[in-house]
């Protein structure tokens, strides 16, 4: 782990995270909205994907995977085997350069390897991704069981998503230089 805390630290400046930043953007912006249109069509109705779905709802997980139809279950399934394998590096890579900026050798810095946690949310991020993929290619067998471990590490990985950018926001604001007659 320290090495890899070691190499962002090392590998953060500006032109790095500009880079992350345009591939970032170019995600959301284009495959995985260019995905979910695709999936929409094959299914023929508008459900988007399971990923992107809030609060704990197995059966609801579930019913999306039998209302996507044949086509958009293959189709999602390639997409998180592919995009979604892709995305959360560039997301995970993009918020430690970040952090890394913003927590270099600075004494608020709220523990060590601060510049790490963004992987939390990549690491629950696939294994959310295994079990969409194992639902989808298992179909018309469902499993609650698979469906409630999917929807745990789905909110796992929006609580460190949350957590992270609440780390940026606290590191920028403890990076603003205050006015000395404001300090108390």
């Amino acid at each position: 782990m320290k090495a890899l805390s070691t190499f962002f630290y090392q590998f953060s400046n500006w032109k790095t995270l500009l880079l992350l930043l345009a591939l970032y953007i170019v995600f959301p912006a284009y495959f995985l909205k260019n995905a979910e249109i695709r999936m929409n069509h094959l299914s023929g109705k508008t459900l988007g994907p399971i990923d992107l779905t809030i609060g704990f709802t197995p059966s609801r997980t579930l019913q999306m995977v039998e209302e996507y139809g044949e086509a958009a279950r293959a189709f999602y399934a390639t997409i998180e085997m592919t995009t979604d394998v892709v995305y959360p590096i560039v997301y995970s890579c993009l918020f430690a350069v970040i952090l890394s900026l913003l927590y270099y050798r600075k004494s608020y810095a709220p523990f060590a390897y601060v510049n790490l946690f963004p992987f939390v949310s990549l690491v629950f991020d696939y294994l959310e991704n295994i079990t969409i993929v194992t639902m989808l290619k298992s179909y018309p067998e469902q499993s609650m069981t698979v469906a409630s471990f999917c929807e745990i590490f789905k909110m796992i990985k929006w609580f460190s998503f949350v957590a992270t950018v609440l780390l940026i926001i606290y590191g920028l604001l403890k990076s603003l230089k205050m006015p000395k007659d404001l300090k108390a």
